[in-house]
C-alpha cells in the first residue's frame, strides 16, 4: 500500500509510536517519529509513491519532529528536530514542520551516511546513464533536476550524488524535491499534473514547497546508474543557455569542494571521484531558460554517449 493510500489516522498513530515509520529511499532507510498530527497529511502528499517499510528493521538515520518544550509549546509555538537525541537545527515555527523535517534529514544523511562518497549534487538518469548537477545552494540545481525528472529523465536525488566506492556507480537517494520561491511556479507551469505539496512562506530560504517524486521513479530507487555527464549549473535570469566545456582536472577539483565527506573517505574518495570524471564529459552551464537548459542537457548526454 502506498503512503497516499494509508489512512491519515493510522499514519498519525504510527508516527507517534515508539518505533515511528520507516521509509526506504534507496541508498538509505530513514525512520521518522512525530507528535504533530498535521505531519501525516503532508507525508501522504509528498511521499505518496512510497510504501511504509518494515519499522522493526534497522534504519540508517532516525529523526524525531516534535513540539518544542517549555513556553514555546504555548506562546508562538515551535517545532524542533532531534537526531540521535540531540537537537541539531534551530526550531521552526509550528506551522512549518515539513521544511524542518526535510532539511533535518538532509543534515542527518550528510553527516552519517559515510559508507558512500556524498556529493552536493542533483542526479538524474536516462537509459542507465547518470547526469550529475553539482552546485552550491541557490544555483538552481534542484529546479533543474525537477524539470529533467518531468521531461523523460529518472530522478535519483535533487540533493545527494551518492557514489559507491569501488565501481563509482550512482545510487538513488530519492526524496521529495525542495523547490524555493519562483521555482515553485516555474515547475507548476512546466508540469501542471505534478504533485507539489503546500507552500511554506517565511522560512530562512523564503517560500518552500516540495515536489513528490514520480511513483515509477520510487519503484526504481534501488537501480543504480553509470556516470556519464557532469554539469555544473548556475541560474542567471538574464541568460538563455551558455555551455562551456570543463577539463576533467578542473571538474575533479570542483566536485571535491562540493562533496560532504571527501576528506573522510581519504583514498577511497579520491579513487571514486577520479572514476566519476574519467567516465564523464564535464561542462558548466549558465541558464535563464529552463526548457532550453533541459534540452541542452539531453543533447550533451547524447553527445557524451557518441564520444564514449
Amino acid at each position: 500500500m502506498h503512503i497516499a493510500d494509508v489512512a491519515a489516522a493510522r499514519l498519525r498513530d504510527e508516527l507517534a509510536s515508539r518505533r515511528g515509520i520507516a521509509i526506504d529511499c534507496g541508498a538509505a532507510r530513514v525512520r521518522m517519529r512525530s507528535d504533530l498530527p498535521a505531519l501525516a497529511d503532508l507525508l501522504r502528499i509528498v511521499y505518496r509513491g512510497y510504501q511504509l517499510a518494515d519499522a522493526d528493521r534497522a534504519c540508517d538515520v532516525a529523526v524525531t519532529l516534535r513540539r518544542a518544550r517549555g513556553l514555546r509549546r504555548w506562546i508562538r509555538p515551535q517545532v524542533e528536530l532531534v537526531v540521535d537525541a540531540a537537537r541539531e537545527l534551530e526550531p521552526f515555527p509550528a506551522d512549518t514542520p515539513l521544511p524542518l523535517l526535510e532539511w533535518g534529514l538532509n543534515f542527518a544523511l550528510a553527516t552519517r551516511l559515510t559508507c558512500y562518497l556524498l556529493l552536493h549534487s542533483g542526479v538524474v538518469e536516462r537509459h542507465g546513464r547518470a547526469v550529475l548537477l553539482p552546485a552550491m545552494p541557490g544555483a538552481g540545481k534542484s529546479t533543474l533536476a525537477a524539470a529533467l525528472s518531468l521531461r523523460g529523465f529518472r530522478l535519483l536525488s535533487d540533493e545527494f550524488g551518492v557514489v559507491r566506492p569501488g565501481d563509482a556507480r550512482l545510487l538513488p537517494l530519492l526524496r521529495p524535491v525542495a523547490l524555493k520561491n519562483e521555482s515553485i511556479d516555474v515547475i507548476a507551469r512546466l508540469a501542471p499534473d505534478a504533485v507539489i505539496g503546500p507552500r511554506f512562506p517565511k522560512t530562512y530560504k523564503g517560500t518552500v514547497a516540495h515536489l513528490a517524486p514520480a511513483t515509477e521513479h520510487v519503484r526504481e530507487r534501488h537501480t543504480p546508474a553509470e556516470p556519464a555527464l557532469v554539469v555544473f549549473p548556475r541560474f542567471d535570469p538574464g541568460c538563455g543557455v551558455e555551455i562551456e566545456p570543463l577539463s576533467r582536472a578542473r571538474a575533479f577539483a570542483r566536485l571535491a569542494v562540493n562533496a560532504f565527506n571527501y576528506e573522510v573517505l581519504g583514498p577511497d574518495g579520491f579513487d571514486a571521484l577520479g572514476r566519476i570524471v574519467s567516465a564523464s564529459a564535464c561542462y558548466q552551464l549558465r541558464y535563464g531558460d529552463l526548457a532550453r537548459a533541459v534540452q541542452a542537457i539531453g543533447q550533451l548526454l547524447d553527445e557524451a554517449a557518441v564520444g564514449h
